[in-house]
């Protein structure tokens, strides 16, 4: 008897992977898409006997089991209950070419191929290798099959992209390099899903949950935070960063990853919002989850999802912390497509999924996947967090004074401040594409209270505005406030605005009018109590910059202004890391009804130009350019300039920039050396203590070697 011997196995590495769309993937390994076929060839030293059967078995996960669909035993040209199937195709002699076919709902991961051989009585078995199956947005019967080619060129294989931040009346564009295809990146996301506390409790049945997307992606949506399973990122909203790095100081996913995995599963310091997204975004792209990055800006955090978001203010218009609730400049998460068999077709598409360790579900930091058609609907009780995401796009936003005799007077309720400019970037390009409508219909039509109505109905809340739990001065029915925009109660006797007058830059003095005017004709006089604080993006207060009185008189409909200003040396110990001011001027009558005007101010980053000498081609090095300036009228020392950008830099590059001199330029030079082809996103960030990170980003499109 003569075994069949196989001198190697030739995975096709290259063809494969152009076949499935891995060819990107930095690594040598097969990595292959599920519901697909791909060939592997056996090169022979033995001849093959006539009456030899071939069986193969793939299997995957720490205790493969057919019962589990983690393992497959299928024999040549018969496809298997498991849905797997190989065929055998024409070969030169001393080799044998086989197709081999996973079904469109495989579980994902890593596998062993091996190949059974029965001759005659003897049974041999070769193991032929390994190979990593994905998510596969290509194929029809995929659950994540999306049927645009320019869209899943953007959601699945763009490996650079922009999160949107700022205020929602001054958007702002931040690059971040997802990465997905970098080395390791790929293996580290298998690893996350094996770290989670379900592979902890029961690794077979969490392996063989791994061919649903919407099991994948809410352990992804634990696991990118540190709270309950020592996950990727540690989040911090107060305080300093001394002992991590400042959240606004990550470009990309790619070093926060790697420095997770190499330093043995310890959570990286620190993120916030857009960092748990983007590294959300890399991990689930990088399996083959079509997903994308969403910004709500003016997002609440209803933490008793009332639907409302009180914020109490005392008698110097200064912000009390009586309340779990807040409402955030800005929010940013994620959205992964795919297909809904647990809630049925209607739920399909988008899916809202939220890293941020913000509430606990089913006991866990973790939040979704909840689909936009059921946050659009009302449809709050549908599986997973759909209120919670309700609550962050639709929630009123309702002031009181709180008196120091605890008596509390509510001066307005917003209906429409919440939810604003839900924003993602475009299919192809960097500009802004406003998806609002995919979770809300506009703001004050009919159908929109319907919706409103039937989520409060749902929640369980009941017409006082209140959850049934929670005791709260009575106050007009949410509904009614849906209908009748003129709050409070009595007609305000006052309007006032807060102008800014030039967009300042850091380093200047910050000039600010309050415009008043009188809506009635009698005379009157007004006490204005303005405060400025520092505040972190969820407009918590950081440092008090600014108090100040003053006493106006109104004529009959007259409008007066006043001017004041912070000045840099007011405003410089308590901006060192965000650079958001918030204003408010609490404006009151002597016949008691008072006005809240409120202000968010960003600071523009100053001036930085990258320049790229020379074209851009795969290993030809290239200089770069940066030039940038020192904002501040005081000498700067011992900054930093970071560079990185997928398919440009391996690892992030750093240039310590010695010293710079007041308002003085500088320019540093480096050199890259592309790596891939296409359009790639070269990021560069000044990080000085002095003053927060100065940000540029360019993009480069690298012809081909």
């Amino acid at each position: 008897f003569l075994a069949l011997k196989i001198a190697n196995v030739n995975w096709q590495s290259k063809l494969n992977k152009a076949a499935h769309h891995t060819s990107d993937y930095s690594s040598t390994e097969a990595i292959l898409r599920r519901g697909q076929a791909f060939n592997i060839t056996l090169n022979l030293q033995t001849t093959v006997q006539p009456g030899d059967n071939f069986t193969f078995i793939a299997s995957t996960g720490p205790s493969p089991a057919e019962s589990q669909q983690t393992k497959a035993i299928f024999n040549l040209s018969e496809e298997g209950a498991s849905g797997w199937s190989a065929t055998q195709e024409p070969s030169e002699p001393d080799c044998m070419n086989f197709t081999i076919l996973s079904p469109a709902n495989a579980v994902i991961g890593r596998y062993k191929l091996k190949l059974q051989i029965v001759s005659g009585n003897k049974v041999s078995s070769t193991l032929l290798g390994q190979f990593v199956l994905l998510f596969n947005p290509w194929c029809p019967n995929d659950d994540v099959y999306m049927a645009n080619e320019k869209e899943r060129q953007e959601y699945v294989l763009n490996d650079s992209g922009i999160i949107f931040q700022g205020l929602e009346k001054y958007i702002q564009q931040e690059a971040w390099n997802y990465g997905q295809f970098e080395e390791d990146i790929l293996d580290i996301s298998l690893a996350i899903l094996d770290r989670s506390l379900n592979h902890r409790q029961d690794p077979a049945v969490d392996v063989s949950n791994r061919n649903n997307p919407i099991y994948v992606t809410r352990v992804i949506s634990a696991m990118v935070n540190s709270n309950d399973e020592k996950g990727v990122v540690e989040g911090k909203w107060n305080g300093k960063y001394c002992s991590g790095t400042n959240p606004l100081q990550w470009s990309g996913s790619v070093t926060i990853l790697r420095k997770w995995y190499r330093g043995r599963y310890k959570p990286v310091r620190y993120g916030q919002c857009w960092v748990f997204a983007g590294v959300m975004c890399t991990v689930l792209r990088s399996l083959g989850i079509p997903t994308r990055v969403i910004t709500n800006f003016n997002s609440a955090h209803d933490r008793n999802i009332n639907l409302s978001i009180d914020k109490y203010i005392d008698i110097s218009g200064k912000t009390l912390h009586l309340t779990e609730d807040s409402v955030w400049n800005f929010h940013v998460w994620n959205e992964s497509w795919f297909i809904r068999r647990d809630l049925g077709s209607f739920y399909d598409g988008w899916q809202v999924l939220d890293a941020t360790p913000q509430e606990r579900s089913k006991g866990i930091y973790q939040c979704g996947p909840a689909s936009t058609r059921a946050i659009k609907e009302g449809d709050v009780n549908l599986d997973y967090d759909s209120s919670f995401v309700f609550a962050a796009v639709n929630a009123d936003y309702v002031t009181w004074i709180h008196y120091s005799n605890k008596r509390k007077e509510r001066i307005f309720s917003d209906t429409r401040k919440i939810g604003k400019f839900i924003s993602t970037k475009a299919v192809g390009t960097n500009s802004r594409v406003d998806v609002t409508a995919n979770y809300k219909y506009p703001e004050g039509s009919l159908k929109e209270r319907q919706v409103y109505k039937k989520a409060l109905k749902l929640l369980g809340v009941r017409s006082t505005g209140k959850r049934t739990k929670i005791t709260r001065p009575r106050r007009r029915s949410a509904v009614a406030r849906r209908q009748n925009m003129t709050q409070p109660a009595q007609k305000p006797s006052i309007s006032g605005k807060l102008i800014l007058d030039a967009s300042p830059v850091i380093g200047q003095d910050i000039l600010l009018t309050l415009a008043l005017r009188n809506l009635i004709s009698d005379f009157k006089t007004i006490k204005v109590k303005l405060s400025a604080s520092a505040i972190l993006y969820t407009r918590k207060p950081k440092a008090e910059i600014l108090q100040l009185s003053r006493s106006i008189k109104l004529g009959s409909e007259e409008v007066k202004e006043i001017s004041f200003k912070i000045s840099y040396s007011q405003y410089k110990n308590s901006l060192m890391g965000d650079r958001k001011i918030l204003v408010t001027a609490l404006c009151e009558t002597k016949q008691g009804a008072s006005l809240l005007v409120e202000k968010d101010i960003v600071l523009q980053d100053p001036f930085l130009s990258i320049k790229v000498l020379g074209p851009t081609v795969v290993h030809k090095a290239v200089n770069v350019q940066v030039t940038f300036t020192n904002p501040l009228s005081e000498m700067v020392t011992d900054c930093v300039l970071r560079a990185e950008g997928s398919g440009l830099l391996k690892e992030q590059l750093r240039i310590n920039v010695a010293r710079m001199a007041p308002m003085e330029s500088s320019t540093v030079q480096f050199e890259i050396i592309p790596y891939k082809s296409g359009t790639r996103q070269l990021q560069v960030d000044l990080v000085c203590i002095h003053f927060s990170d100065i940000k540029g980003f360019v993009m480069l499109d690298v012809a081909p070697a």
